[in-house]
C-alpha cells in the first residue's frame, strides 16, 4: 500500500494533485488542517494535508495475506490429523517423518509470523493518520517575544481600521526583512519605514511651470470639500502671497456658491460661477496672469451619468492648453466600503490626488492608507477642524503611521 500526504491551499486541491501522482484510485484517509511555518506563520492563512492510501495495492496484499493464511491453517490441520491417527511407533523411518513434520511446522510457523508483522505493519500504516492529528513537536514552537510584539502591531494596525488584506501585505514583507529574535526597537523601526514607503512622498499643490495652474476639487456632498477650497486659497493668498481666483461650478446647491462667495470676499480675490465651458475658456483668459484658479465641482451621485458626463468635460476642458490637477476630497469618517465606491466613480472622470477632512472626527486613520493603496494616488493635504485658514497641513505620513501603530501626536 501507498500511503502518502499532501499538503495545498484547499482539500480539492491536495487531492487533485494526489490523484495526479497516484492515480485516480486513490482513496483520501484523512484531512486536517496545518499551520504554515516561520515567524509570522500566525498572519497566514493555514493550508490542508490529505492523506491518501493506494487502495489496489492494499487490496491485493490483504487478499494474498487471508490466501496464505487460510492455506497455512488448511496444512496445520492435516498434519495434525495425520499425526493423531498414526501410531506411536518410533521406527526410524517414522523418526523421520516426524522430523520432517516438525521442520514443516516450524516453517509454517515462521510464515505465520512474518504475516502477523506485515499485517500489524499494514494497520499501524492505516492508523498513521489519525495519530498524527496532534501537532508535531516541531509546530508547537511557542510564540518568541518578536512573534508576539508582531502580532500586537498587527493587531493595533486592524484596530485603527486598517484593511486585514493591507495589513497583512505588511506583515509579509516586513518578515522577510526581520530576523529571528531581533530587538523590538529594531522590528519597530522595520514596519514604521515599509509603512512610510507604501504612503509614498506627499504631494500637494505646486505651481505651474510656466503661466496658471487650475486645479479642480471633486467629491461628494458633505465632505468639507468648499472650506477645504477656502484653506489652500487661504494658503496661497496669505501665507505664499500668490494671486488667486476661485470658481464654483456647483450650480445645485447655492449655499455652497455663497459660502465659497464670501471667503473669497474675505481674502479679497476673485470669484465666479461658472456654468459651461465656455465660461471656463473666458475666466482663463481674464485670469492669465494669476498663479491658481481654484473650482469647486458639485458633488454627485454615482448612479448620476448626466452630472459625471457634464464633469468630465469641464475638467478635460482644458487639457493640452494650462496646467491642471484634480483632487478628491474625502471625509476620514466614511466607511471603507463606501470609500472604495466613491473612488470608483470619481476614477472614470479623471486621474487624481487625495484629501482627507474630518480627522479631528475619527480616531481611527487607516481609511487614509487604505485608498492610497488601493487607488495609488498620492494624499496632498489633510484637514481637521473648521477654523479657515488653521485647521489644514500637507500630509504628513510620518505623523500618520506613528498614529496607526499605536502612538500619539
Amino acid at each position: 500500500m501507498i500511503i502518502k500526504k499532501f499538503i495545498a491551499k484547499t482539500e480539492k486541491e491536495a487531492i487533485e494533485n494526489a490523484r495526479k501522482e497516484l492515480g485516480e484510485g486513490v482513496v483520501v484517509m484523512n484531512v486536517k488542517p496545518v499551520k504554515s511555518k516561520g515567524l509570522f506563520a500566525f498572519l497566514k492563512s493555514p493550508m490542508m494535508e490529505v492523506t491518501v492510501a493506494l487502495e489496489e495495492e492494499s487490496e491485493k496484499l490483504t487478499a494474498a495475506v487471508s490466501a496464505i493464511s487460510s492455506v497455512v491453517a488448511s496444512t496445520q490441520g492435516k498434519e495434525e490429523e495425520t499425526v493423531k491417527s498414526t501410531p506411536v511407533i518410533e521406527t526410524p523411518e517414522k523418526r523421520e517423518n516426524n522430523s520432517v513434520i516438525n521442520e514443516k511446522r516450524e516453517n509454517n510457523s515462521a510464515i505465520e509470523e512474518k504475516l502477523d508483522s506485515l499485517q500489524s505493519l499494514l494497520e499501524q500504516q492505516l492508523q498513521k493518520p489519525e495519530e498524527e492529528k496532534e501537532e508535531p513537536a516541531e509546530e508547537k514552537k511557542e510564540e518568541t517575544e518578536t512573534d508576539k510584539f508582531m502580532h500586537l502591531l498587527h493587531d493595533t494596525m486592524l484596530e485603527n481600521e486598517v484593511d486585514e488584506k493591507y495589513a497583512r501585505e505588511i506583515m509579509d514583507e516586513i518578515e522577510l526583512i526581520n530576523k529571528p529574535n531581533i530587538p523590538f526597537d529594531y522590528a519597530l523601526a522595520n514596519t514604521y519605514q515599509k509603512m512610510i514607503l507604501k504612503f509614498g512622498k506627499p504631494s500637494g499643490i505646486e505651481p505651474a511651470s510656466s503661466g496658471i495652474k487650475l486645479v479642480f476639487f471633486i467629491g461628494p456632498t458633505g465632505v468639507g470639500k468648499t472650506t477645504t477650497i477656502a484653506k489652500i486659497a487661504s494658503k496661497f493668498r496669505v501665507d505664499e502671497k500668490k494671486k488667486v481666483a476661485l470658481l464654483t461650478a456647483d450650480t445645485y446647491r447655492i449655499a455652497a456658491a455663497e459660502q465659497l462667495r464670501t471667503y473669497a470676499n474675505i481674502l479679497e480675490v476673485p470669484f465666479r460661477v461658472i456654468y459651461t465651458v465656455e465660461e471656463i475658456n473666458k475666466a482663463l483668459e481674464d485670469f492669465k496672469d494669476y498663479d491658481y484658479i481654484l473650482i469647486d465641482t458639485a458633488g454627485h451621485s454615482h448612479q448620476n451619468t448626466t452630472q459625471k458626463d457634464n464633469m468630465r468635460n469641464i475638467i478635460h476642458s482644458v487639457d493640452d492648453r494650462v496646467e491642471s490637477e484634480v483632487h478628491l476630497v474625502l471625509s476620514a469618517t466614511t466607511k471603507y466600503k463606501d470609500l472604495i465606491s466613491i473612488a470608483d466613480s470619481y476614477k472614470e472622470m479623471a486621474d487624481y490626488k487625495l484629501i482627507f477632512t474630518k480627522l479631528d472626527e475619527t480616531t481611527t486613520l487607516g481609511n487614509l492608507l487604505n485608498l492610497r493603496l488601493y487607488t495609488g494616488a498620492s494624499l496632498s493635504y489633510v484637514t481637521y477642524g473648521q477654523n479657515v485658514p488653521d485647521d489644514m497641513e500637507d500630509f504628513n505620513p510620518q505623523k500618520t503611521v506613528k498614529r496607526l501603530l499605536g502612538g500619539k501626536n
